[in-house]
């Protein structure tokens, strides 16, 4: 049994090399850090919040259940899909949250369903589900893309009181930032809500036996406990979150594409990474936790790396848009190598 002063060390060691992490990313991207513009720096952080339900979907199924699910790709669209298309007929935004989660449900029980009953491996059932989505979002949406410009949104209420709290606050300066700034506010209490109702969900004994069932699913057999019925569970609430997600893009962002999930498992995979690597998590809280800070520090280190110019023969080698999964693929990668740099030490 370790005495409180090896536990008290053990913890320093890991803030000391999560620290280091922080350090070395910082002397990769440090420039181009310097040279973001603050509202890109709000933008950045609005956009990892907005997709931070994607991260904690992701963490639920490779962490918790330790199920490789690539259904994510599908659900974000699928919940952005439904949510421009009920707002374009005229229901309150608002109602686009839950439809949003019930769908993107829908999608992962399918995926859940067809790896348990038709015992498909997870990976090829995930692929399958998410390849009927495309043409399932394509249906919803009846065209690739919809346009939320002129609509009312979940922001639209407090875009004009926020407005002008920020002017008597700040100056009228200061208005250039209140879109991000109220996007950062707002989707920022949606997702820290609920990150605290999945804390206390996972602390119940439904989610206790959730969590054992990726542990060591033999012994809650052994226990009793349906491990199927888990696994529909997990992935449904999974991408529920991840529908939801959906939803809140297509609101910050004015539009829903059918093609707005592409990659997102990486991206997904990314925040946890980089959120276990700086926090080392010892529970299930600082977890969740760590992995929605890990989404916004990707998002910050995308747009960094876009602004990256480095000295090359004949002149100076750049990042363009359509290099951002380039720069997601370089960002796991080094952040895979501080991991197990971490693991070694």
């Amino acid at each position: 049994m370790a005495t409180p002063a090896v536990t008290l060390i053990e913890k320093r060691n890991r803030w000391l090399r999560g620290a280091i992490a922080v350090v070395a990313l910082l002397l990769i991207l440090g420039p181009s850090l310097l040279r973001l513009a603050f509202n890109v720096w709000l933008g950045a952080i609005a956009t990892g919040l907005s997709f931070a339900l994607v991260a904690l979907g992701v963490y639920l199924t490779f962490r918790v259940l330790d199920f490789p699910d690539l259904t994510i790709d599908g659900s974000l669209p699928l919940g952005a899909a439904l949510a421009a298309t009920t707002i374009v007929a005229g229901v309150n935004p608002y109602w686009t949250l839950p439809i949003s989660f019930v769908g993107g449900a829908v999608a992962g029980t399918a995926t859940a369903l067809i790896a348990t009953r038709l015992r498909i491996h997870s990976l090829l059932a995930s692929i399958l589900v998410t390849t009927g989505l495309i043409s399932i979002n394509l249906r919803i949406m009846g065209r690739s893309n919809i346009p939320l410009l002129n609509t009312d949104t979940i922001f639209t209420p407090f875009a004009v009181p926020f407005r002008s709290a920020l002017v008597r606050l700040a100056g009228e300066g200061a208005t250039r930032y209140a879109s991000n700034l109220l996007t950062i506010v707002l989707i920022g209490l949606l997702v820290w809500g609920i990150k605290a109702l999945l804390d206390w969900f996972m602390r119940t004994e439904i989610g206790l036996a959730l969590r054992a069932t990726g542990d060591n699913p033999q012994m809650v057999r052994a226990l009793g406990v349906n491990t199927d019925g888990m696994i529909v569970l997990g992935l449904a609430l999974s991408n529920g979150m991840v529908g939801l997600a959906g939803a809140l893009v297509a609101q910050y962002q004015g539009f829903a594409d059918v093609n707005m999930g592409l990659g997102l498992i990486i991206a997904g995979l990314a925040a946890v990474i980089l959120g276990e690597t700086f926090f080392r998590p010892t529970h299930f809280g600082t977890a969740t936790t760590a992995v929605i800070v890990g989404m916004v520090i990707y998002r910050i280190a995308i747009a960094a790396a876009l602004t990256l110019s480095i000295p090359f023969p004949g002149g100076r080698l750049s990042l363009d848009a359509q290099d951002v999964k380039l720069a997601t693929a370089l960002l796991v990668l080094v952040a895979l190598w501080l991991s197990h740099s971490q693991k070694r030490g």
